[in-house]
């Protein structure tokens, strides 16, 4: 149980009772909790501030890759995860997620593969050990062009 000290002391004293089996005694303690708290700043944003089409001879076309140029605040990300889902951003396609080592600032190239043409929703999240952000965009591939 936990109730207020009787003295001008404001912190609440913590009380414990733990029950004795052998002689029914009760064993009372009575003490004060303190505990600390660290702030840290975390990623506050992520843009996404250019998406390029990478220009690929016919035998390489198989796939659609585009580059994506992410910048952000606060702390420095360790890593990246890309969700590329349908146009409504309901239903994802697929997700990976990648380590990055940044250095004194967030700038950073993504480059993912679209396996066929459409419109398509990207996440993109930035995290490191105490925190995550996330920016969004739509993106319509056209057999190796993006806009």
């Amino acid at each position: 149980t936990t109730r207020p000290s009787s003295d001008s002391d404001s912190s609440p004293t913590v009380e414990s009772v733990e029950d004795n089996p052998d002689g029914g005694c009760h064993i009372y303690r009575n003490g004060y909790y303190g505990s600390s708290i660290a702030v840290v700043e975390g990623i506050l944003e992520v843009n996404i501030i250019q998406m390029t089409s990478i220009q690929m001879t016919e035998s390489q076309a198989e796939n659609s890759l585009v580059d994506f140029v992410v910048t952000c605040q606060g702390s420095l990300p360790t890593d990246v995860c890309t969700v590329v889902s349908d146009p409504s951003c309901q239903v994802s396609k697929s997700v990976v997620c990648d380590p990055v080592v940044v250095t004194d600032e967030c700038l950073l190239t993504i480059r993912r593969a679209f396996e066929e043409p459409g419109t398509y929703c990207i996440n993109i999240t930035l995290g490191d050990d105490t925190s995550q952000a996330l920016a969004s965009a739509l993106i319509s591939v056209n057999g190796g062009e993006s806009t």
